[in-house]
């Protein structure tokens, strides 16, 4: 049986979604929601897709939509992520989940009264470079005694990854820092019980500090060291460094690295090397087999609440 897909935000992310779904057999695109209907319509014709609109409630309304992938603006997912659930639609939301704690905890909370697959983006769990260290974590190989993480960007205007204008302003805790937060949790195997932030400046125009620095403890004595920035004129994105007991590992998206810089093959920890069209998959599968998903809502819930207590230390 053919899954039958919407995606909302035709934007960056979206364009990533859309060219990750092409690899996966089963599942087609039926319609594509984004705020510019011309471009959402050059962007669906180009892609295949029979149906665009600039309104998520016409596609709700599709019968025929079993799944829906949100790629919109932050402040809208947790909204949007109720909307497609009492609809009856399974949904995947992009990171973050929500920008308030309890907004994610009312679409967690209606996950499980609908039963339906409900999976927030959290990617660095699908990355191969973080699986092969999931993997000797899991076999008893590695445990983690430090992650220290560089979170870089410099985007003193509001643009996208693509260089366009953005219609929202990103965040560093809300979003960047979601996905290490996350990550380590995932990776320790443990819960953070001491979380720790700093921020500089408020920016002018975008109101959002521009430079932000996370201190982490698990419950097992794990720690993370987590910077972050949007002033960084060099080497843009996240780098991921496990000092552990047994080597250091050095992760930027889907590569690994050594602590000597050596690389490490990670082309057959998974069916692809792209960790949103795993990402994908894994909501593709839940939805077949009927179970839950990696990454669901419920299980990435704790990373929102440590961002809850730290936010109010930035107060």
């Amino acid at each position: 049986m053919t899954i039958k897909v919407a995606l909302a935000g035709a934007g960056a992310f979206g364009i990533k979604h859309l060219d990750g779904i092409q690899k996966i057999d089963g599942v087609e695109v039926v319609s594509l929601i984004s705020r510019d209907l011309t471009k959402t319509q050059e962007v669906a014709q180009k892609y295949g897709i029979a149906h665009a609109t600039t309104n998520l409630n016409d596609a709700l309304a599709m019968k025929e939509v079993d799944a829906v992938i949100l790629c919109t603006p932050t402040q809208m997912h947790a909204a949007q992520a109720l909307a497609c659930l009492d609809a009856g639609k399974h949904v995947q939301v992009e990171i973050p989940l929500c920008d308030i704690y309890a907004e994610g905890a009312r679409v967690v909370e209606r996950q499980k009264e609908t039963g339906l697959v409900a999976m927030c983006g959290h990617t660095r769990r699908f990355n191969p470079s973080h699986q092969w260290v999931n993997k000797k974590i899991t076999a008893g190989e590695f445990n983690i005694q430090q992650m220290d993480v560089q979170t870089y960007f410099f985007r003193r205007t509001n643009m996208n990854a693509l260089g366009q204008p953005r219609s929202w302003t990103d965040h560093l805790l809300w979003h960047h820092a979601a996905h290490t937060i996350d990550l380590f949790t995932y990776q320790a195997g443990s819960p953070v019980v001491q979380a720790h932030a700093i921020q500089g400046p408020i920016h002018p125009t975008l109101g959002i500090a521009m430079d932000m620095s996370i201190q982490l403890k698990a419950a097992n004595g794990a720690i993370c060291t987590l910077s972050l920035s949007f002033n960084n004129d060099g080497p843009l994105g996240t780098f991921f460094r496990y000092i552990g007991d047994t080597g250091t590992y050095i992760a930027r998206y889907d590569d690994l690295f050594n602590g000597k810089e050596e690389p490490i093959d990670v082309s057959k920890v998974a069916v692809s090397m792209n960790g949103i069209e795993l990402q994908d998959r894994e909501f593709f599968s839940a939805i077949a087999e009927g179970r839950e998903p990696n990454s669901s809502v419920a299980s990435v819930l704790p990373c929102y609440e440590v961002m809850h207590q730290l936010e109010q230390q930035l107060i």
